[in-house]
């Protein structure tokens, strides 16, 4: 709990104890959490100061442990070339192509040694490790469980652990109704694991199952799948009792045979795992469903219907059987706008049920429909633990004017009362650099990474003339060669040039070199020097890292990539953890990651944490290029719902806006009361 409490607020939970630590031992862990670029709080050295030795010395070692890990200095980054970057840039390409010639025929490092390097030369305030509360502590549980969006991998991971630990406390931590299915799932799912004849616990899954792909998703969890579906499970190890139980929560609910239909093939194996057969006269509804379903026996369903009335461009019609699912309605509402005169019924159907519309769904309508006119890239990110994003042209026909107008101004009326019936806030500063951080609308793909920052958010770039990229992997099954490379666009995204294994300097920076084999592991850097780029009339530099050996990166140990800022690339080590602006896991099923984008005319580090296809041919950079270019040109100028939008909205509607921040009560911004960072907080009360 400790860890997952520093990693996710950043502090400690400490109880007081009896004895006196040394003040040279604690002197000596600032020393060392400093070089990591952290500091303690003096209210943690004041519970410190009551820790006997053998105390301080059990969190001495756990909490360095858990930074390093965090900022990736639990692994020792050594490059090709050891005095990198001086080493590569006096060197001839003639003598940099007989090196990485060398090199792959060895499979060994160049013979060089380091020489000793200056101190390190950096403006950079280390991040302070404040005290924190029990209370707090299991608010991150109820929060993580009260998300009103998709949770990321790493958010699913923590908030078992946190179930198993607060153990038979977690009933009454958790919220009463669990909005997203997904996350409903995984909490009904771990229940039942702890507590598989407990009357309340059970009592309580019934009360999240509304649907019948809610318990589909529930047994998918239940046997450690993916709950969104996107890709099939195993069904294995149901008890018969457990099998009677979820086979009465699919009888107990409506619409069963329709839903089903959803998803065919996932509920025939289900269907196996469970035998409904067996308890056709117990569960009769449930055993004719999981019949009609395998024979493909199918009724005219919801959405046949709508395409039908759709197809012959009967919008009335559509928009009279769509009220009856608002939330299907909001999402065909620009396909319907575009029929020919059929604005006024669309938006009088929506103006009928957009109060049942959820918050999120309508952010993401307001967002889209206020940017409608701009020609642009249409970006879609496929369900599924991996985001796998693409992107087309935006070929769609216009829509009326007045009828995106008209939604906008419908969504504002319908979230401002929503929110207005939530707790007062006060008086509040909304910084409106908060519009370059998107909502945290979807998490599913999200990698675990030092800060939580939504995808699309543009982060503001260090002052710092240098930015040094990292990359760490550890050999999977055979030899593993992943590659770190830098592509580099102009302002009107035409390709530049590379820095790569095959294009080690140029254009104001250079590469550490290629390393094909980490049996121990192994790094690679790559160096850009931004005043430079900036002469060369470049503006995006898009990091990429590729498999060249093809396999795909979840069959790692390890491999995680990030980024510093340096005011000298030559001063201090290498990789020095107090420059560590970002670091993210690289762990998805795919062979092409794409982590972030530098826009160097804005100053902005645009979060994207995507993976692609690869081309045919060789993984790396060149071949993949049309697809690093569609992203950087889709992802450049996001049209996502934005935080300052999103606060706004709360503070216009439970609140007063304060003229500046030193005289609200609530401040939203990067370092206020509720920044963009505070992702789990933003999720459960504000979305």
């Amino acid at each position: 709990m400790q860890s997952i409490y520093l990693r996710r607020r950043g502090k400690l939970l400490l109880t007081r104890g009896s004895g006196k630590a040394a003040a040279e031992s604690i002197v000596a862990l600032q020393e060392e959490l400093e070089r990591l670029g952290y500091v303690l709080a003096p209210e943690v050295c004041a519970v410190i100061e009551t820790f006997d030795g053998l105390a301080l010395a059990r969190l001495h070692r756990s909490l360095l442990d858990d930074l390093r890990a965090l900022v990736g200095a639990n692994r020792g980054l050594s490059p090709l070339y050891p005095d990198f970057p001086a080493d590569v840039q006096r060197r001839s390409g003639v003598e940099l192509y007989l090196n990485a010639l060398w090199h792959y025929v060895t499979l060994r490092r160049l013979p060089l040694d380091a020489s000793p390097r200056p101190p390190l030369f950096h403006d950079k305030a280390p991040r302070v490790i404040e005290a924190g509360s029990a209370a707090e502590l299991a608010s991150i549980m109820t929060e993580l469980a009260g998300a009103k969006r998709s949770l990321s991998p790493q958010d699913k991971d923590d908030l078992i652990k946190m179930m198993v630990h607060f153990g038979p406390d977690t009933l009454c931590l958790l919220p009463e109704s669990i909005s997203v299915k997904e996350i409903a799932a995984i909490v009904c799912a771990q229940l039942l694991a702890m507590y598989p004849d407990e009357a309340a616990v059970k009592a309580y899954v019934r009360r999240q199952m509304r649907a019948p792909t809610d318990v589909l998703r529930l047994a998918v969890a239940q046997c450690k799948g993916d709950v969104s579906l996107f890709e099939p499970t195993k069904f294995t190890g149901f008890s018969r009792a457990m099998r009677r139980f979820l086979l009465s929560l699919v009888e107990a609910c409506e619409e069963v045979e329709e839903d089903m239909f959803r998803w065919p093939e996932r509920w025939k194996r289900l269907g196996e795992a469970l035998h409904p057969g067996e308890y056709a006269r117990r569960f009769p509804v449930c055993h004719r469903a999981f019949a009609n379903v395998r024979a493909g026996t199918r009724a005219e369903s919801f959405n046949r219907k709508v395409e039908h009335w759709l197809a012959i461009g009967d919008t009335e019609s559509a928009s009279r059987l769509l009220r009856q699912r608002p939330g299907e309605l909001a999402r065909r509402l620009d396909h319907m706008l575009r029929l020919n005169g059929s604005e006024d019924a669309v938006c009088v159907a929506f103006d009928t049920v957009a109060a049942k519309v959820s918050t999120a769904v309508l952010l993401q309508m307001r967002a889209h429909f206020q940017h409608r006119q701009v020609p642009g890239l249409r970006v879609f990110l496929p369900k599924g633990d991996l985001v796998r994003a693409f992107a087309t042209q935006d070929l769609r026909p216009e829509v009326p004017v007045e009828a995106t107008k008209r939604i906008v101004k419908t969504t504002d009326r319908i979230l401002l009362e929503r929110f207005s019936k939530l707790p007062p806030l006060g008086t509040c500063y909304v910084a409106p650099e908060l519009a370059d951080y998107c909502a945290p609308m979807s998490q599913r793909g999200a990698s675990t990474s030092l800060r939580t920052v939504t995808r699309g958010s543009r982060l503001p770039l260090p002052s710092s003339r240098f930015v040094r990229l990292f990359l760490w992997w550890k050999n999977g099954r055979s030899r593993t060669d992943i590659d770190l490379s830098a592509a580099m666009f102009d302002a009107d995204f035409r390709y530049v040039d590379s820095l790569a294994y095959y294009n080690l300097a140029g254009w104001g920076g250079c590469h550490s070199g290629d390393i094909v084999d980490a049996p121990q592991g192994a790094a690679e850097f790559i160096d850009l020097d931004l005043q430079r780029l900036r002469v060369s009339q470049v503006r995006f530099v898009v990091a990429s890292i590729n498999s060249y050996s093809e396999q795909p990166f979840c069959e790692l140990p390890e491999c995680f990539a990030g980024w510093m800022s340096r005011l000298d690339a030559n001063s201090g080590e290498i990789f020095d953890a107090r420059t560590v602006e970002d670091r993210i896991d690289i762990a998805s099923n795919s062979q092409i990651c794409l982590p972030l984008v530098f826009d160097l005319l804005e100053n902005r580090v645009i979060w994207l944490d995507l993976a692609l296809k690869r081309s045919p041919g060789f993984n790396n950079t060149i071949q993949n290029l049309s697809g690093v270019s569609l992203m950087l040109r889709a992802f450049a100028h996001s049209r996502r719902p934005n935080l300052y939008d999103l606060f706004d909205l709360h503070v216009r509607a439970r609140g007063h806006h304060a003229e500046s921040r030193d005289t609200a009560d609530l401040v939203f911004s990067v370092d206020g009361s509720v920044t963009p960072f505070d992702v789990d907080l933003i999720r459960a009360s504000y979305l």
